[in-house]
């Protein structure tokens, strides 16, 4: 495995760290603090619906006992190969006794926002989301959110999360290119515009569709930064997928770690952590899957956690989310080759998985991409309005 990231000279655990930090100006107006979680402790509401924080409704045991009393937890859009999920979903289950419904792990962030509103009242109903951060945000706009915050919240830097506790922010990576060498004649792609290749033809993946698909949204905006395209101007992005899909480069796949095994996508678009997560895959089968950051596209970012308004199990999904940061769940994302949200605070403590950190790829001499919400919401109704009829 070929891996080339870079980006500042920061240490190489904390290269996404340092976007974190600098979106607290780009995110934290934008955040909605309606119905603010105060964390503080309380005697406790009748219903875990409306607890704000776990000492809010009795402590972390009191929760626990109304988790196991519910018995179950509905995620969706979390497959078990992205991030570390698989390892964290057993991980719950085997804590806690609670069944987990995994329901449509392949979807889009787009598929959570349209389950919360189309299942309300039913038992199916997703209790927690994961999403890329424009859905957090609009989500959390359209009161899709119930407010909560986890134990560990002051451990998430100011500007990844909102202050309410609508939404915070989970794991994040880089957009990168992942390649089988013996797919594509034995030279990978190691930038954006070294897809502009005869040699490439029908051999180049996104992640989804880029209108509903935020991994495929961002690899947009990476093309776009490489072909002189802005925060304020992903339309050279669109361009060029554009011009890819007419000279046969481009195919309309949804990439998964499924068509990477099988060869169906040699050349996959992708956060590093997935493409990092299929490299360790294919090398026990003997496959060589390289992966590069693209330094003329370089766009990182968080997705978020959030709890839904309308979960079908409340108690349990508060449990799920104290899980996930706790030091358990957080080195659970680093060992799935994501950087948990809260890395400073275990690398403080000493707490971090050390071989897990061990594998998170240095990143040196970046600049970070930080696009405001209304740029965000600018470029995702440009995607909208013109993908489709530039790659037909």
């Amino acid at each position: 495995m070929h891996t080339t990231l870079r980006s500042t000279t920061r240490p190489r655990a904390w290269g996404l760290a340092l976007v974190a930090g600098a979106l607290v100006m780009s995110v934290a107006a934008c955040s909605s603090s309606t119905g603010a979680a105060t964390g503080s402790g309380g005697s406790g509401p009748a219903d875990w619906k409306t607890a704000n924080s776990a000492a809010a409704g009795g402590g972390l045991d009191a929760l626990v006992a109304a988790a196991k009393k519910e018995g179950t937890l509905n995620v969706i859009t979390l497959p078990r190969d992205w991030a570390g999920y698989g390892a964290l979903l057993d991980g719950f289950h085997a804590k806690y006794g609670i069944t987990i419904n995994s329901e449509n792990p392949d979807g889009s962030s787009g598929d959570e926002i349209n389950a919360v509103k189309s299942t309300k009242g039913q038992p199916t109903a997703p209790d927690t989301l994961d999403v890329g951060l424009s859905y957090a945000l609009s989500g959390a706009q359209d009161g899709l959110y119930a407010p909560y915050k986890v134990a560990t919240w002051d451990n998430i830097p100011v500007g990844q999360k909102d202050e309410g506790g609508l939404w915070w922010s989970d794991y994040g990576g880089y957009i990168s290119i992942g390649c089988n060498a013996a797919k594509v004649g034995g030279t990978c792609p190691k930038t954006i515009k070294d897809l502009d290749n005869p040699a490439y033809a029908g051999k180049v993946a996104l992640n989804g569709d880029p209108t509903s698909a935020n991994a495929a949204f961002q690899a947009v905006w990476a093309a776009s930064l490489a072909n002189g395209g802005s925060a304020t101007n992903i339309q050279p992005g669109i361009d060029f997928f554009g011009k890819l899909k007419k000279d046969g480069a481009f195919i309309p796949v949804k990439a998964t770690a499924a068509t990477v095994q099988s060869g169906e996508t040699p050349i996959v678009l992708d956060w590093d952590y997935l493409n990092l997560a299929n490299a360790a895959k294919l090398k026990t089968q003997g496959v060589t899957w390289e992966v590069n950051v693209p330094t003329d596209g370089l766009v990182s970012g968080y997705y978020a956690q959030a709890i839904s308004i309308n979960a079908a199990h409340p108690a349990a999904a508060r449990l799920w989310e104290e899980y996930l940061y706790s030091t358990e769940g957080q080195n659970g994302w680093l060992k799935g080759y994501g950087r948990p949200i809260e890395l400073d605070a275990l690398a403080k403590a000493g707490t971090a998985d050390k071989a897990a950190l061990a594998l998170v790829p240095a990143v040196t001499d970046a600049k970070p991409f930080l696009p405001t919400q209304d740029q965000t919401t600018a470029a995702k109704a440009v995607v909208t309005q013109k993908w489709a009829n530039a790659v037909k």
